[in-house]
């Protein structure tokens, strides 16, 4: 506004000073800030140049950008040394809008106000932020020329779901191309992805993933393992993020399968026949006998089932089984796209008995008598005498029988290790030459019992005792 318009409303150009009063509303404010203006440029144009520069008004710091929340408040401060008798006001860049001048508040925004301090920090208060109130702000002083500092009001939006451009709940049949929207909106321009509420992966046209980018997602080809809740997240950096819930349910005709197609039980026994279903709509179950009735839980019988989402578990019991219980048994399913049906067939088994086994006969034994145990190796072995050995080979030759030597052939010949053996508390055995002769022809693989160490000791003993005397003997003569 220039000056010859101010002073068109009936300032008198020899009282400037004077004529504020004549001039009333915001145009009066304005006049009031031009006339100053030119008061305060004729005063500095009247003053040599250095001293005119240290007296002008400058700024300290720039005004700090800001960033708030859609509704939260706004605040721009602008920091000014020396301003003596110059004005500050706030300028709206964009639109060239004065907000404030000095003191006073031009604009008609009741969200906006003022305040100061000392006059040297300056305050511009912005209630209530909306998004178009984002954009530059100018903090000047009516020098010539004008001195300013801009800053930046960033008005951030959280993210919303537009509902009306979102997808619903939805059913599809199984096979049938599928396609999820959503649509969110906010400032900066939302991420959106889509995942599982179970967290488990989705088959993404062939692919197993975790997460889908996008606002629009198409699963072609849609299965039962697609079913579920889905969760459209909306994100961008401003706090809170926002979902929505849709749910899919895929559409198909019941489908069982049997763990047991045959099942054995005895009389009086208690047998569980399964099976399993998966069906969407939830499909009806129940158990049939083979001439067709409808089997109802009571004493008899007990009809369990078990649901999980489009999957049924169901189990039939049969308690106490008799021969009228034993044949066929059929699980059946069905919903308003189909039906279906599985055979169990029960078969009798026997029952388990009861044997009881009787311990083998023992062979004969010889029992040494306590003094024929070993009493120490660290006092020397104790050999038995020739009068033992030739007792044993006496018990053999009057039991009519020959002692079992096989087992002789495969020692070495200490005799030594051999009266070890003896000592070590075996039990010798004595072979009767008629029944090993009968025990042969009558089973000739039957294996033979022979004869312990000591015994096979004893007349290897006599006998290399015999023939040492008889060469004695031959040599003297």
């Amino acid at each position: 506004m220039a000056v010859g318009e101010c002073l068109s409303f009936g300032v008198p150009r020899r009282r400037i000073g004077a004529g504020y009063g004549q001039v009333t509303g915001s145009t009066g404010r304005m006049c009031r800030y031009v006339l100053l203006s030119c008061a305060a440029i004729a005063s500095w144009a009247m003053l040599p140049s250095a001293e005119a520069e240290a007296l002008l008004p400058r700024f300290t710091e720039s005004i700090p950008n800001v960033t708030v929340s859609v509704g939260k408040d706004a605040l721009l401060a602008c920091i000014v040394e020396n301003l003596r008798g110059y004005k500050v006001a706030w300028v709206r860049v964009d639109t060239q809008t004065i907000l404030s001048i000095h003191h006073n508040v031009i604009t008609q925004n009741p969200r906006i106000s003022l305040s100061h301090n000392d006059h040297r920090s300056w305050y511009l208060h912005i209630r209530n932020a909306q998004e178009a109130d984002r954009g530059w702000y100018m903090c000047q002083i009516n020098t010539d020329p004008m001195r300013s500092r801009v800053g930046y009001i960033q008005v951030v939006v959280p993210p919303s779901i537009v509902d009306k451009e979102t997808s619903s709940d939805m059913v599809a049949r199984e096979g049938a191309n599928v396609t999820l929207v959503c649509k969110a909106q906010g400032y900066p321009e939302p991420y959106v992805m889509w995942r599982r509420e179970d967290g488990q992966d989705i088959n993404y046209n062939g692919v197993n993933v975790n997460v889908i980018d996008g606002e629009v997602i198409t699963i072609t080809k849609v299965s039962r393992l697609h079913m579920g809740a889905y969760l459209c997240i909306a994100s961008n950096g401003v706090p809170p993020s926002v979902s929505k819930r849709v749910l899919l349910r895929v559409q198909f005709p019941p489908m069982l399968w049997i763990p047991n197609q045959l099942e054995g039980a005895y009389i009086g026994q208690d047998v569980a026949l399964e099976c399993h279903t998966e069906a969407y709509p939830t499909s009806i179950n129940y158990w049939t006998t083979e001439r067709g009735d409808m089997i109802i839980s009571g004493d008899k019988y007990e009809s369990v089932s078990v649901e999980n989402g489009y999957k049924k578990y169901m189990m039939l019991k049969i308690r106490n089984v008799t021969h009228r219980d034993f044949g066929s048994y059929k699980c059946m399913a069905k919903n308003s796209l189909g039906e279906t049906d599985g055979l169990i067939k029960l078969d009798e088994i026997p029952a388990p008995s009861t044997t009881t086994t009787t311990p083998a006969p023992q062979p004969p034994s010889l029992t040494l008598s306590p003094n024929d145990k070993k009493k120490g190796r660290s006092k020397g072995r104790q050999r038995h005498s020739d009068t033992e050995r030739n007792e044993v080979l006496n018990r053999g030759r009057e039991s009519k029988g020959w002692l079992d030597l096989d087992y002789s052939s495969k020692l070495s010949g200490d005799p030594d290790d051999m009266d070890d053996n003896y000592d070590s508390g075996q039990p010798p055995y004595l072979v009767d030459l008629h029944t090993a002769s009968s025990s042969s022809s009558s089973a000739p693989n039957a294996s033979r019992p022979f004869l312990p160490l000591p015994f096979l000791l004893g007349a290897q003993w006599a006998m290399l005792t015999w023939i040492v005397c008889c060469a004695l003997v031959a040599g003297a003569s």
